[in-house]
């Protein structure tokens, strides 16, 4: 619980919508928004143990995708760790351990909401990989609750959460019951953004795992 990594695969941005179903957005949104960026606020709930309930984990940073398949999620408080995805490696980040984790990136995203968001090119891929179904509304917004297909991920679900015209939220829930509420404040789609938004090199001196 102290540091969010792993499952917290980012998301991405949204775009204009004349009606309120959380289907239709979601084509939409993998139809229209090519690029974005945003600020995150993201808080972390760990299910409750013995009748004991955790004080909710509360992070911060930025983000931005571009498709196909890169972005760069970024954690600027309480730790500085990152996420960044170039196209054919994902690099995880931890800054205070100076550790690097590098994976194949086709291995490494499979039904995560990276996938969901980042890297498929309309509602049929999506469909190969997760149950697609419309969500009750809530917290003023229009929900998609995405399921994987695969029985073995380390996703239970995701609900993707649209306002309006573009994408407000992602609420992932893992294996293990604990959820993670991302939430997402000036987005923008379609921004140019410079390449060096998805290159990462290790740090001088950083203990490199590859998997």
């Amino acid at each position: 619980m102290k540091k969010p990594l792993a499952a917290l695969l980012l998301a991405l941005a949204g775009v204009p919508l004349a009606w309120a179903d959380g289907l239709q957005s979601l084509a939409q949104f993998l139809q229209n928004a090519r690029s974005g960026s945003a600020a995150f606020t993201q808080t972390v709930t760990a299910p409750p143990r013995a009748g004991e309930v955790a004080a909710p984990k509360v992070s911060s940073g930025h983000f931005a995708f571009e498709r196909p398949g890169r972005f760069s999620f970024v954690y600027d408080k309480p730790f500085a760790q990152s996420i960044i995805a170039d196209g054919r490696t994902l690099w995880l980040y931890d800054e205070d351990l100076n550790q690097v984790t590098e994976r194949a990136q086709d291995q490494a995203l499979g039904a995560t909401p990276a996938a969901l968001l980042a890297t498929a090119p309309d509602m049929a891929a999506l469909r190969a990989e997760f149950t697609l179904d419309n969500a009750p509304d809530a917290d003023g917004l229009h929900w998609v609750l995405a399921t994987p297909k695969a029985a073995d991920g380390q996703i239970r679900n995701v609900r993707v959460g649209f306002a309006g015209q573009q994408l407000a939220a992602l609420d992932i829930e893992d294996s293990f019951g604990q959820h993670s509420l991302i939430r997402f404040e000036g987005l923008q789609t379609n921004n140019p953004l410079p390449a060096a938004t998805f290159r990462f090199t290790p740090p001088a001196g950083a203990d490199v795992l590859r998997q």
